[in-house]
């Protein structure tokens, strides 16, 4: 008898970044920039899930949450980082992204609303590396070392045979 599994899905916390408190700065004194926040680096085949916790932002605030959000990705040119699908949950962005160049860092511009008005914009960056090995064509050209020729998109160069 064969039986349909049901899931619960619950987001990764392997992706998961939290703004950084807000800090009073004393008198005279002055603010220094938090560090970028960013998320582990994704490989371009990869569909992920990605956290972003605004609890800080909202702290003492019982009730309030994530009434809309805006997400921006850059660069956006065709093979670029995807957004596949965006979600709150109480503080906590979730955000479905695939795609992206080999050796590019994407800047994820999250613009927030609160249930009680609050506005809060935050970017996190994402890099986007080859972390897989890919398959090598038998028909590729090798050095006499034994390594793949490639052009100079990274590519494997060939042979017409």
């Amino acid at each position: 008898m064969s039986v349909t599994v049901t899931h619960v899905w619950k987001p990764s916390n392997a992706r998961l970044v939290t703004v950084d408190s807000f800090i009073p700065v004393p008198r005279g004194a002055t603010a220094l920039a938090p560090h970028p926040l960013n998320w582990p680096a994704k490989d371009p085949g990869d569909i992920l899930d990605y956290i972003l916790d605004i609890a800080p932002a909202i702290v003492g605030n019982d009730g309030d949450g994530i009434a809309t959000l805006d997400v921006s990705i850059t660069p956006s040119s065709p093979g670029d980082l995807t957004l596949q699908s965006a979600t709150a949950d109480g503080s906590r962005i979730i955000l479905w992204l695939s795609g992206g160049q080999p050796d590019t860092i994407y800047t994820i511009g999250c613009a927030v609303t609160t249930v009680n008005g609050r506005s809060l914009q935050r970017s996190v960056l994402l890099p986007v590396l080859l972390l897989s090995v890919p398959l090598v064509p038998a028909n590729a050209l090798l050095t006499a070392a034994g390594v793949v020729l490639t052009d100079q998109n990274g590519n494997p160069v060939l042979s017409a045979n």
